[in-house]
């Protein structure tokens, strides 16, 4: 599926959009505790790219991916998954993927956002 999608540059262009939303979100930028938001996107990159057939650099820098571990640590209600969709979201239609495509894509992000959720409070 990684080089469907179209490899790296499709990628790029899905977490670069994501984080542009991130930048100014008043739920979610504060998750992120860089100053800089590159790290963050590299991370996400590496682990988007990894799961979809890609290299396996993540795993080789960081070990499994443990996400629901790796999240703990934040406020995962509804509102920051609909708010990490809503960035997400942006980031696929900038991908312009074939319908069927980006279907495949989308279901995956949206069954991700859910299972981080890890509190129902405010």
């Amino acid at each position: 599926m990684y080089e469907r999608f179209g490899g790296r540059p499709a990628f790029e262009t899905l977490v670069n959009e994501f984080y542009r939303g991130i930048a100014d979100d008043p739920v979610l930028r504060p998750m992120y505790p860089e100053e800089d938001l590159g790290p963050a996107t590299e991370r996400m990159l590496l682990f988007l790219e990894q799961y979809w057939g890609g290299p396996g650099t993540y795993s080789e820098r960081r070990g499994h991916p443990r996400l629901r571990m790796r999240h703990n640590a934040f406020k995962v209600n509804p509102e920051a998954r609909d708010r990490w969709l809503l960035h997400m979201r942006a980031g696929v239609d900038k991908m312009a993927l074939p319908p069927a495509d980006e279907a495949i894509l989308w279901d995956y992000l949206s069954r991700a956002a859910v299972a981080m959720v890890n509190t129902f409070e405010d």
